[in-house]
């Protein structure tokens, strides 16, 4: 009876340790959030945080279509953009606990024999723990102005990920593999490759099985089409280099480019609620085990006291050490960050990256929310 007794002393005493996101924080957090998304000029913002099943909650601000006024709703989907790297990571780290690829094994081993592999830059070096962490020297497809033209004059076509790894073809490598860091999507191509290489199986597919249907994330879907249902109003700028228009959808409903082409590098677009529970998911060890993701971590350029894990980024902040990614695609914003000492993961997204119009970071809005949020 006395240990019956003292067990669920301890157990009111975590709850009782759980912020409950009562109806007047709600309330606050929304009002936050409408201040940030005026001062910041942001078209819409939606945020969600998660503790638990029973102690979430999502709010938004502003407009999924601001020139129809369509108001942004909790069950909206946006872009997770590069985001979208933290389920490869954790199907890499499935197959590394099956024994079926080695972190430290040559990417050589998995794609040796494509003829194209040897003009990848430092093709006979980099590792998979390289391209995870973003230590591979291997550049960025992505902003190759004769990528973003051929995007751009093409919108309707379907892209293969050796046709991405054509643009940095002969390239010579940024540094020596493994001896420097610069962040590319490159480096995730590359790994979704070998991903489907050694499992036999799309990646989406993969990403559906082990993931998403699991952990019944009922409202994250592949970025695999021009048309995605669901998918907000994004505005990216007026001549942007993807597509050169502000609104990214068309009046027929379809992406002025084919997101299609983001495939491992991101490819993910949700709710974020949705993305707040993954995160939540993901950095307790309920899928993978954490500590391999934030294991080894390398300086990363993403700001003061930054690292880079295996698909991960290991920031310091007020209220302390975080685990995330951010995230764009043309139209689109996404941060979230997980906070360990408080058992909570905050997600927020915008529906724009019209970075000259806009006024305040993304990251800046999280924070505040999070210290907000984790008040009694």
């Amino acid at each position: 009876m006395c240990k019956k007794y003292f067990f669920s002393l301890f157990i009111l005493f975590l709850l009782a340790n759980v912020p409950v996101l009562s109806a007047q924080k709600t309330e606050a957090l929304t009002t936050l959030l409408d201040s940030f998304r005026v001062a910041g000029n942001f078209p819409g913002l939606s945020a969600a945080v998660y503790y638990d099943e029973k102690n979430n909650y999502s709010f938004v601000s502003g407009y999924s279509d601001k020139e129809k006024n369509i108001p942004l709703k909790t069950g909206d989907c946006l872009m997770q953009g590069s985001v979208g790297k933290t389920y490869v990571s954790a199907i890499a780290l499935q197959l590394l606990q099956k024994d079926l690829i080695k972190l430290d094994e040559k990417v050589s081993r998995y794609l040796g024999h494509y003829t194209w592999y040897k003009r990848i830059p430092n093709a006979a070096a980099i590792t998979i723990r390289m391209l995870m962490n973003h230590t591979s020297a291997v550049m960025r497809y992505e902003f190759k102005e004769q990528f973003t033209r051929d995007l751009t004059g093409n919108p309707g076509k379907k892209w293969r990920p050796e046709e991405l790894l054509a643009y940095v073809l002969d390239e010579k490598p940024s540094f020596p593999a493994g001896e420097g860091w610069e962040y590319s999507d490159t480096n995730y191509i590359l790994l979704g490759m070998i991903i489907e290489e050694v499992t036999g199986k799309k990646y989406y597919e993969l990403l559906r099985k082990n993931i998403l249907d699991p952990l019944e994330l009922e409202n994250t879907f592949p970025s695999d089409d021009r048309k995605l249902d669901r998918l907000v109003q994004g505005y990216a700028g007026a001549g942007n280099e993807f597509g050169g228009q502000d609104k990214v959808i068309n009046e027929e409903g379809l992406f002025i480019i084919n997101p299609q082409f983001e495939w491992t590098g991101g490819g993910i677009y949700s709710t974020t609620a949705d993305l707040a529970k993954w995160g939540k998911i993901l950095y307790e060890g309920k899928l993978v085990d954490t500590s391999l993701l934030i294991r080894n971590a390398v300086p990363a350029k993403l700001g003061r006291d930054t690292k880079y894990g295996l698909g991960v980024i290991i920031r310091q902040t007020s209220l302390g050490v975080a685990y995330g990614h951010s995230g764009f695609f043309p139209g689109y914003m996404t941060e979230m960050l997980y906070f360990p000492e408080h058992k909570m993961c905050v997600a927020v997204q915008t529906n724009s990256s019209d970075f000259k119009h806009l006024k305040t970071g993304l990251l800046k809005v999280l924070v505040e929310i999070a210290k907000a949020a984790s008040k009694n």
